[in-house]
């Protein structure tokens, strides 16, 4: 979709059309995860993490926006043979700016690009009634009633998250 509009105001506008109950919290820029939900005040679980992913169905390539619960890691693998792939891979930073119009960690749970596909481990909405992510940018973020998100937003559900590791 090509448009004039920031991916904040996308964002925002989005919501405001589809009378979601959200609200703003601008802060300092931070991408990491932990470290924004302390600035949010919000629990780590809460964020929902988008990941820009790709894979090869059928032979040909197929990206998606998989959004989990910031707390847990993507089980790629999964992901790709939920899909009917082989294998997943996170996509370049080079593509994320061109599927996204945005930088690693500020990316919000919604695709605004045709050849993005949404997709969302349904784990995150059963843990919390409200979720929080970067909306477009590193210093504001958006905190969202969940069954607001998945009326607004209708993603595919894979159930692809894991508990994170220790190492994390």
């Amino acid at each position: 979709m090509v448009t004039d509009k920031t991916v904040f105001e996308q964002v925002v506008a989005l919501l405001s059309a589809g009378e979601a109950r959200f609200r703003v919290i601008e802060h300092p820029a931070e991408g990491r995860c932990e470290a924004v939900a302390a600035l949010r005040g919000t629990e780590q679980g809460q964020g929902a993490k988008a990941l820009v992913c790709q894979t090869r169905i059928d032979g040909i390539k197929q990206y998606i926006l998989a959004v989990l619960a910031a707390d847990r890691q993507a089980d790629l693998q999964r992901l790709a043979a939920e899909l009917g792939g082989k294998k997943a891979s996170l996509v370049s930073p080079a593509e994320i700016a061109t599927l996204t119009a945005c930088v690693p960690g500020a990316i919000p749970p919604f695709s605004f690009h045709s050849q993005l596909k949404l997709v969302a481990d349904p784990e995150l909405f059963d843990r919390y009634d409200e979720i929080a992510f970067n909306a477009g940018d590193l210093t504001r973020s958006v905190v969202l009633d969940a069954q607001d998100y998945l009326r607004i937003a209708t993603p595919a559900f894979i159930r692809f998250a894991r508990t994170a590791s220790m190492a994390d």
